[in-house]
């Protein structure tokens, strides 16, 4: 009961491999007496030969830690993989603490908190690094009085 030659030839009809191949176990003799393309076409039309779904990648794992990943876990250091800027690079981590730096020294020049020689002030501090965050420029402007006194 050698059914190689039918498989090869069934899958080159069927243009799959010869091992997605599946032969009905009860039409076993009808598929070995068949020798001729023609024939094999026959059977295939029958249900004899059918070809078995291409086995693919499970995502099932992928879709376990996606949910997982969605309710905060699997973010922590020991997730992360590269060197620190690696992740946000030193200049967008720049560009995101200067424009927040500048926009509330703009906020605050708008609302005349502070004066426009104490903004200009601020501004080349904040350009040359001073303050490390909004919070930490917040903390300067009162630390050193450099809000504008409100007469009430």
């Amino acid at each position: 009961m050698n059914l190689t030659s039918q498989k090869r030839l069934a899958a080159a009809v069927m243009g799959v491999g010869a091992n997605r191949i599946w032969i009905d176990p009860e039409r076993v003799e009808d598929v070995e007496a068949a020798i001729t393309r023609m024939e094999i076409r026959k059977l295939i039309k029958e249900g004899a030969i059918k070809a078995a779904l291409e086995r693919s990648q499970s995502r099932g794992r992928a879709r376990g830690q996606a949910a997982k990943k969605r309710v905060g876990r699997r973010r922590g250091p020991g997730t992360k993989k590269g060197a620190k800027f690696s992740v946000v690079s030193r200049k967008e981590r720049w560009m995101s603490r200067i424009r927040a730096q500048r926009k509330r020294l703009v906020r605050l020049r708008e609302r005349r908190t502070i004066t426009v020689s104490t903004y200009r002030n601020l501004y080349r501090k904040a350009k040359g690094g001073e303050f490390r965050s909004v919070a930490e420029l917040e903390k300067y402007i009162t630390d050193n009085n450099l809000r504008r006194r409100t007469f009430g």
